[in-house]
């Protein structure tokens, strides 16, 4: 198993700040092959669920006429229906040594199911229920890939090995806009002819994933050692770190705008043509794919902390260019690439930084109460980002947005653990 073989040697000892020093001597270890399958994987899957993404706000606004608060409370359902599940999924997965792959596969298998429904709903109820489908399959993956990721890596490495998955994965939506936007110029019924593409192409991604990734079991506890029950999945929130790393996953979470809205809003701004919408993502998706391996290594070396809070700063300037009265043409290359920026900062970096803290018996159920807390989060800041433009208009909602998070992000960095900059 590639689980159990890639973790060779005792693991290097974390300083107070997160970063991880490998022990004098000894040959930095290489990208684990299972990190390398579920990168392909990802891939595979996010081409699929980026097609969707990237026509979805169009498609919801402007075809079927919905406003921002209706909106909003759609895409809260897509981004955050899964925290009500990732608790579910992790401890599932831990059970009985391990089951990641079969629970991850299960959560691969309902995404891609979902994709056709989407050609038959056409009112709000039932995109609704197609999109909280979804998104379960989405929070019955995530925790179990994810611990995958981390069992299968040295901790002095694990920064980097996240920062590859999520390089891949974002390969995958740098593509999924393009076949979008490609499906949408030859196509006259275009929304289905991209929604039946998806599924297609996300059935793919499952049978690569039952394929060529390892099982993924381990060893059972020891007669000592934390058992996989979820009242030992929340009992790891007695663990200081952790626990701090949970609250500021949260908090900065309720200041973190929806990636569609950050797109209609440079739209609107803008005034970009329709057609076009589609390869707003693309910008975002490229900064991330150029940054999240640099951005991992920088976190193994210099400490996770810091880089999860600094990837937050790039957010904080983005929602700052938007609300700047400049409409230079470079205004739409600065605000992605600081969007993409921040994801390569905190997306792999945060579970990096969580796994240090969770034993290896409930990898999986620990990073799942890092991701529900941020999804939960999410969920809550689509709702009111939505209700405030629909009442007050963009500008005042990405106003109190911008400054909630900076308000989250000081009171994050007091959490920082002992002895960082």
């Amino acid at each position: 198993m590639y689980v159990a073989d890639s973790r060779a040697g005792a693991p290097a000892p974390a300083s107070a700040d997160g970063a991880v020093r490998p022990p004098a001597g000894r040959r930095r270890a290489a990208v684990a092959p299972t990190v390398l399958a579920l990168g392909t994987v990802s891939l595979i899957t996010d081409v699929s669920s980026e097609m969707v993404t990237a026509v979805l706000p169009l498609y919801l606004v402007a075809g079927l006429g919905l406003s921002p608060l209706g909106f909003g409370l759609l895409d809260g359902v897509y981004n955050g229906f899964s925290a009500l599940v990732r608790l579910l999924g992790g401890h599932v997965a831990d059970r009985g040594g391990g089951r990641h792959k079969a629970v991850a596969c299960l959560g691969y298998g309902v995404s891609a199911l979902c994709k056709p429904l989407l050609l038959l709903a056409h009112s709000l109820t039932p995109i609704g229920l197609v999109l909280a489908a979804d998104r379960t399959g989405k929070g019955l993956r995530t925790a179990p890939r994810d611990a995958l990721i981390s069992l299968s890596s040295t901790p002095e490495s694990r920064g980097r090995a996240f920062g590859v998955h999520r390089a891949m994965d974002t390969a995958g939506a740098l593509l999924g806009p393009l076949v979008a936007f490609w499906i949408l110029r030859l196509t006259v019924d275009g929304y289905d002819a991209v929604f039946t593409v998806s599924f297609c192409v996300a059935a793919v991604g499952v049978l690569v994933l039952v394929l060529f990734v390892p099982g993924g079991r381990t060893a059972p506890p020891a007669d000592d050692g934390p058992r996989p029950t979820l009242r030992g999945a929340l009992g790891l929130l007695r663990e200081r770190d952790l626990r701090r790393i949970a609250l500021c996953a949260l908090l900065l979470g309720l200041a973190t705008v929806s990636d569609s809205f950050v797109y209609l809003l440079l739209q609107r701004r803008l005034g970009v043509p329709d057609r076009w919408f589609a390869l707003l993502p693309l910008g975002t998706a490229a900064a991330f794919l150029l940054l999240a391996v640099p951005a991992g290594r920088l976190a193994d070396r210099l400490g996770r902390w810091r880089i999860f809070l600094a990837g937050h700063g790039a957010l904080l300037a983005a929602y700052a260019l938007l609300l700047t009265s400049w409409h230079g043409s470079a205004l739409p290359y600065a605000v992605l690439v600081l969007h993409g920026a921040f994801y390569a900062a905190t997306d792999g970096v945060l579970m990096a930084a969580a796994s240090d803290s969770v034993p290896e018996a409930l990898r999986s159920s620990g990073l799942a109460l890092v991701q529900t807390g941020q999804a939960l989060a999410r969920f809550a800041c689509s709702l009111a980002f939505g209700a405030l433009w629909t009442v007050w208009g963009d500008r005042a909602a990405l106003t109190a947005s911008a400054l909630t998070l900076a308000g989250c992000a000081a009171f994050s960095f007091t959490l920082r653990p002992k002895g960082t900059a």
